[in-house]
């Protein structure tokens, strides 16, 4: 567990043992250490829970992950254990969508380039027809991946004028197309008809680098990327390529594929806007997936099941 906020741990602790790091995250060798008797693991996804180390832990029946992407564990061995592993779905949701609407408004509207520009010494043109970005209103978004996430950028983007279409795995009923606004399409048919293409899927074998040279190749020219979900569900190389080139008009990322590495090309472009995979950054967050994760643990000793389980079939082993 590294230092997530203890006030949303207040319920966690007044039920349970909690060994908390002396800093900011466990060294390697008291990990190694403390995770030999520990019966829950509170996860964050910059300290990687690996094979080599969930074999030490004999003990372990749950893993709680503090954030909804849940790649830093090795799910097929926690799997074969009867590890239940989780996730926190419901914190995360509002401020993520939040990033990548803001990605969206600051790349197409240019805030970032432009503010970066007046503060140099070189500055930038001032007059009617100079520094032209692209307005929201009118154009459509494809979002692939429409979970909780997608669903609420999709209510975002139909305020801002938008038309939102859709790729996911299963299609939403009819309903919730209509709460949403969106219209479901085939993934090439999504590629192809985008203004603007967000992504919110997970990382899987299936997903990485489901965006490359191909499907860049068979967008339109000029089109906006925005990634929040992982980096590597782009391929990052491909990506540079067609930003240099101007088929893509630019990108919004919080993401990379090699973070904390980016590539050096990513720094030099205006048509790029950075953030530090910081989607969920705000301190409301942090407390409120403390409080969710903190609560699967505490539901799961108390022999319940309505915990956001990404590994379910262990209830059946």
């Amino acid at each position: 567990m590294a230092q997530v906020p203890m006030s949303g741990l207040s319920e966690l602790k007044e039920q349970f043992d909690i060994i908390y790091p002396r800093t900011f995250y466990f060294s390697d060798s008291d990990l190694r250490k403390e995770i030999v008797e520990a019966d829950g693991i509170l996860s964050v996804f910059t300290a990687p829970l690996s094979f080599e180390l969930l074999q030490l832990a004999q003990q372990l029946r749950i893993i709680s992950n503090f954030g909804v992407g849940y790649n830093n564990i090795d799910l097929e061995y926690a799997t074969t254990r009867g590890i239940a592993v989780c996730n926190t779905p419901d914190s995360v949701t509002e401020p993520t969508a939040e990033m990548a609407m803001g990605l969206m408004i600051a790349l197409m509207r240019r805030i970032s380039e432009t503010d970066r520009k007046l503060r140099s010494v070189s500055g930038l043109n001032w007059g009617m027809m100079e520094n032209l970005g692209s307005s929201l209103w009118g154009k459509t978004l494809g979002i692939i991946g429409m979970g909780r996430i997608g669903r609420a950028l999709a209510r975002r983007a139909v305020a801002s004028g938008m038309n939102v279409i859709y790729y996911n795995r299963t299609r939403l009923d009819v309903a919730t197309e209509l709460q949403y606004g969106a219209t479901f399409v085939s993934f090439n048919n999504l590629i192809q008809q985008s203004d603007v293409i967000s992504l919110h899927c997970p990382l899987t074998d299936d997903t990485h680098h489901l965006i490359g040279e191909n499907e860049f190749s068979n967008m339109k020219d000029g089109i906006y990327i925005i990634n929040t979900a992982r980096g590597a569900v782009i391929d990052e190389r491909a990506l540079v390529l067609n930003l240099s080139t101007g088929k893509i008009g630019g990108a919004g990322l919080d993401v990379f594929e090699a973070e904390p590495a980016i590539s050096r090309e990513l720094y030099l472009m205006d048509n790029v806007v950075l953030t530090p995979h910081n989607a969920t950054g705000t301190i409301d967050t942090r407390i409120a997936t403390a409080r969710e994760a903190s609560e699967s643990l505490i539901r799961f000793f108390n022999d319940r099941r309505d915990i956001p389980i990404v590994n379910p079939c262990i209830w059946r082993s």
